[in-house]
């Protein structure tokens, strides 16, 4: 049986609930920015995106571009409780909702059409709903799989719904820009069109996977099939993701990185993330996994390595973490980064170290810990991550899932 995968992804999400909450900022360019002084836009609503504001830009830009730029200090509890209404919407038509961040999702509804019509039905009476409930627009995307769906779903923009017939992917794919699909940024983009003389993505689809291969590594053969449309990843809830026995964190980030700087304070901050809450519940590991997404977002890779000694003081973390990642080979952007730690056992957190230098870590560690704890989140934090806390200040994680974290569980 034919997949049919719908993606739904809000209008302008962070803008857009601040219009509906505030009627004096209704048909008024809006951007949405976090707490800090030093914070960047967020969102910006699609008034001021017709002069030219966009995400990331610094408040001084978009007042340049926009001088009756409208600047609102962003609300994560507002926006993470219309996303979990918008969840508990998408799941009276399918028990299949994998939340891919706080503004999109995907909806397999391959086994719903019998009870609720087909595919776009479905989608036209959930952008009707929240239209009616929540004043907000959407753009969806119906297609055989998750690649596709997203596609779909950027081809019209805002309030749009776009349908790739399975027995019309290739004509479609055959002049679009290999640019349009997800993840294929700038650079690989230029890559493409320089070394394989690649542009639309029917070009991709025929190009030799070996070329592909040798030139891009380990992710040849999937921008070949990326190319050709073909995309075989499930649409996973949170509920049926496979538990495991480990603590670890993860972040998708805002935008693909592809610098070691910045994947190393990336690392750094998952590090920290990952140790301080293996030290809430007075655990350590012995093994470590490093998870990468490419920009593609479908391309997943783990590498994980085992340890003589269990570990989870965030700069042994973070040492090992690198050392894992280095070896990976990975040279593409990045979307998403994470680390977990597992093979768990109980710390004995009062046994002192023989070595001074441990001890002075182990002291520092808990006194940050002690800090953070009562004052919140990074109060206390290494010195390089200093601007990438004033930078994600008070902003909701694009990674937020409506259930949270899972449990820890001692292997």
């Amino acid at each position: 049986m034919t997949r049919s995968i719908i993606h739904l992804d809000m209008n302008a999400f962070f803008a857009s609930v601040e219009q509906q909450a505030n009627t004096e900022l209704k048909g008024k360019p809006i951007a949405v920015v976090g707490a800090s002084h030093r914070t960047v836009i967020t969102t910006a609503s699609y008034e001021a995106r017709a002069f030219g504001v966009k995400t990331g830009m610094a408040i001084w830009e978009g007042k340049r571009a926009c001088p009756d730029l409208i600047i609102v200090k962003g609300d994560n509890k507002k926006y993470t409780h219309t996303s979990s209404q918008i969840t508990a919407m998408m799941r009276e038509y399918t028990p299949l909702v994998e939340v891919f961040s706080i503004d999109e999702a995907f909806l397999d509804v391959t086994h719903s059409q019998a009870l609720y019509g087909p595919a776009e039905t479905i989608a036209y009476q959930l952008k009707a709903r929240i239209r009616h409930d929540l004043g907000l627009t959407c753009s969806v995307g119906i297609a055989p799989n998750k690649l596709l769906a997203k596609l779909a779903s950027d081809m019209q923009k805002p309030d749009g719904l776009t349908v790739i017939p399975p027995d019309r992917v290739r004509e479609i794919l055959e002049k679009i820009p290999v640019g349009d699909l997800c993840g294929v940024g700038k650079r690989l983009q230029k890559q493409l069109t320089l070394y394989c003389n690649v542009h639309t993505c029917g070009e991709l689809g025929r190009c030799d996977e070996k070329i592909l291969t040798r030139r891009f590594g380990i992710i040849g053969k999937r921008l070949k099939e990326m190319g050709q449309g073909i995309d075989d990843s499930p649409v996973v809830p949170v509920e049926e993701e496979e538990q495991v026995k480990s603590v670890g964190h993860s972040m998708t980030l805002p935008k693909d990185v592809e610098h070691r700087d910045d994947i190393l304070k990336r690392l750094l901050q998952l590090s920290e993330m990952v140790g301080r809450r293996a030290r809430r519940y007075d655990l350590a590991g012995k093994t470590l996994s490093v998870q990468v997404r490419l920009g593609d977002f479908f391309s997943n890779f783990q590498k994980q390595t085992t340890l003589t000694t269990p570990i989870n003081l965030s700069d042994d973390i973070y040492q090992t973490a690198v050392r894992v990642f280095d070896s990976m080979g990975i040279d593409q952007p990045i979307r998403l980064l994470g680390i977990s730690l597992s093979n768990l056992y109980e710390h004995e957190g009062q046994q002192i170290s023989l070595f001074e230098t441990d001890r002075k870590k182990e002291q520092l560690t808990r006194a940050m810990d002690a800090v953070n704890n009562k004052l919140g989140d990074f109060k206390v934090t290494f010195g390089s991550l200093l601007d990438e806390q004033e930078k994600g200040s008070h902003v909701i994680s694009p990674a937020w899932k409506p259930e949270g974290i899972r449990n820890v569980t001692v292997t």
